[in-house]
């Protein structure tokens, strides 16, 4: 399987479901994750300037941290349909000059990209199978804060995530998700720089906010 990854996601996260999560986001606000991620950078007083979002979909964390104080923000994602809508919904809120979009994935863009007081990676790890290089990478551009959300590894989802795999390679559907042991992932942040100051979690899903061990 390819390193990134990334045609693969290009082709699962299709133009009707970027406008579905448009939509939902545009009558709902944040929800799940990023709502989850966006309490924990509250509860940790966030003071930056500036946002890398990696792998931001429609810009859902972005968006709503402009209107928060932050300044200016990087938009980073594979997939072009969501590339597109987050573009438009920047274009509606008045942000297009606070933001710059890059299709592509962070490993392989990252000599391009400008370090950011934040990080954040929503819904990201779970979409790559080289752990390490992405989170060593991505940790590497933030200066101050680093935000990621993973799916827990317990049993229950590693089963079902078992079954979407193999109904998406019945298919013909190339994009796999991947469920990383927690433990690996907190000892990347660890080695990275960053230690965890906030977590929050639902059913499925772990929220870590992290900064840098010098803070």
């Amino acid at each position: 399987m390819p390193r990134c990854h990334c045609e693969a996601t290009n082709r699962h996260f299709t133009p009707a479901r970027a406008r579905q999560d448009l939509v939902t986001y545009q009558r709902r606000g944040p929800t799940g994750t990023a709502r989850l991620i966006l309490q924990g950078l509250r509860d940790v007083s966030l003071a930056a300037d500036t946002v890398l979002d990696v792998g931001a979909g429609i810009g859902v964390l972005h968006h709503e941290l402009l209107e928060r104080g932050v300044q200016r923000a990087v938009h980073l994602e594979v997939a072009s349909a969501y590339l597109e809508a987050a573009q438009e919904e920047t274009a509606r809120r008045g942000h297009q000059h606070r933001v710059h979009f890059h299709r592509g994935d962070i490993t392989s863009l990252a000599p391009e990209l400008a370090s950011a007081d934040l990080v954040t990676l929503d819904r990201v790890l779970c979409c790559s199978p080289d752990l390490e290089a992405l989170i060593e990478v991505s940790a590497r551009k933030a200066k101050r804060y680093f935000a990621l959300s993973y799916p827990h590894d317990y049993w229950y989802v590693r089963g079902r995530v078992r079954l979407q795999n193999a109904r998406r390679r019945w298919t013909g559907d190339p994009f796999r998700f991947f469920v990383h042991p927690v433990h690996r992932i907190r000892s990347l942040i660890r080695a990275a720089g960053f230690q965890v100051r906030r977590a929050r979690w639902n059913l499925n899903w772990e929220v870590v906010i992290c900064t840098r061990d010098a803070m």
